[in-house]
């Protein structure tokens, strides 16, 4: 956003009057803006050309979001998020596909590192009449990238299955029982998501199944496959590539593998 600030004469509506000992900033003015006011007994007007830079960040991380390599934004400013979806409405259900930014940790040399890669969250929810769906009753499931990449990959008469316990390796382990099943319709026109949900925590024994066709699945599958590298955070790694530092950092890194195997 280019903007050009007045900082001495006011801007007038007449025409200006002319001299034949204009300064250059006179005449630089003039040659912008042909409504100043050049009378000589007037202060010589000052022109500023500030260039403002919006700072954008994907990340939800509280405190990471400064993983990008854009300049952070100045003080009293806040970055610009961006909340997208993609929702599919049937009958029966609803489905909505929100992609969720990975986290990073901060490290003491100043770079950072991924601490969690970034998922995919499917929320459904069953209808509630025509063209109604009841939010308060939805069951969400978490597709990791490898998740994802069976997805992807998953052919038009083939299923999968995903099974997850959000309490592995805890107190409430086997308490929560969460299936999410993808199978073809038996005419080959698409695939039926059919999430089953147990939960003894809240006394729910809940299923919801919605068809998505060919197209639908093509969809989800073509912003499967473009923000995948963003969720494991590659894109963060790519925008921090400097030519001129790229061969220093590889040279004195021994950690980088190919500057180890080539170097034998």
């Amino acid at each position: 956003m280019l903007r050009l600030q007045s900082l001495s004469s006011p801007l007038t509506t007449q025409n200006p009057k002319l001299h034949l000992n204009l300064s250059p900033t006179k005449r630089t003015a003039l040659k912008l803006n042909p409504n100043i006011n050049t009378d000589i007994s007037t202060k010589t007007s000052l022109f500023v050309v500030k260039c403002q830079q919006r700072f954008t960040t994907n990340t939800s991380s509280t405190n990471n979001s400064s993983f990008a390599s854009q300049t952070p934004p100045a003080a009293g400013t806040f970055p610009t998020r961006f909340f997208v979806g993609h929702s599919i409405y049937k009958g029966k259900a609803a489905l909505t596909v929100e992609p969720k930014a990975p986290e990073f940790t901060p490290l003491d040399s100043g770079a950072f590192k991924i601490s969690k890669d970034g998922f995919v969250l499917l929320q459904f929810a069953p209808a509630a009449g025509v063209r109604q769906y009841d939010w308060s009753r939805k069951q969400v499931f978490s597709l990791s990238v490898t998740e994802i990449g069976s997805l992807v990959c998953l052919g038009k008469k083939e299923s999968c299955e995903f099974f997850h316990d959000p309490f592995k390796g805890k107190s409430e382990e086997g308490k929560v029982r969460k299936v999410l099943k993808v199978e073809p319709l038996p005419d080959g026109s698409g695939h039926f998501f059919n999430l089953s949900v147990q939960n003894k925590l809240l006394n729910v024994d809940d299923s919801i199944y919605i068809p998505v066709t060919r197209a639908e699945y093509t969809v989800l599958i073509s912003a499967f496959n473009f923000i995948l590298p963003y969720l494991i955070g590659w894109h963060a790694f790519a925008n921090s590539i400097k030519p001129e530092e790229t061969s220093l950092v590889n040279s004195a890194n021994p950690r980088y593998g190919g500057d180890f195997e080539w170097s034998r």
